[in-house]
């Protein structure tokens, strides 16, 4: 017998756990470009290279950009919030009136990042209501002169600054 489980407050205790907030993004099999906002992105291993994050089982965008086997991941600096919420949602040309460059592998990499890691898929579980996609680093880059990251915390996104 499962014990009644109350979601809302799951995610209530869980909003108080702070995590970065980055905008994956690919291309579908015919080269059109997709991204989605993951607060749920992590640092896996080191040898090999990994990093996972975890979309939701019903995200489009997702599916999308499996269709290349490749992604990228564009953590958001603090003064990023409109493309946090831009790809935050589903349908609409996410990527209108965006300009953005290309990794080599093709993934769209969006401008003024913290950092950026391009990455093949090197698989896929699906977790509950969610997939885990464990990606593997082939290159990654971060910017020297931004000193602040986007951060999710209780809800909202917040600025984290680096003083050094």
């Amino acid at each position: 017998m499962t014990a009644e489980f109350d979601s809302s407050y799951f995610r209530s205790v869980l909003g108080h756990v702070a995590t970065s907030v980055v905008v994956v993004t690919g291309v579908n099999s015919s080269g059109e470009p997709f991204g989605i906002t993951i607060g749920s992105f992590a640092s896996v291993s080191l040898d090999p290279p990994l990093v996972g994050f975890f979309p939701g089982i019903n995200s489009r965008s997702w599916a999308s950009i499996r269709e290349s086997g490749r992604f990228c991941v564009n953590v958001l600096s603090g003064s990023q919030e409109e493309l946090c919420w831009r790809f935050a949602k589903e349908g609409d040309d996410k990527f209108a009136g965006l300009s953005f460059t290309k990794t080599a592998g093709g993934s769209p990499v969006l401008s003024d990042c913290v950092a950026t890691i391009d990455c093949s898929i090197e698989s896929e579980t699906e977790v509950g209501d969610h997939y885990f996609v464990l990606g593997r680093v082939e290159s990654l880059e971060h910017a020297e002169d931004v000193l602040d990251a986007m951060i999710f915390f209780r809800g909202k996104v917040n600025s984290v600054n680096y003083r050094g």
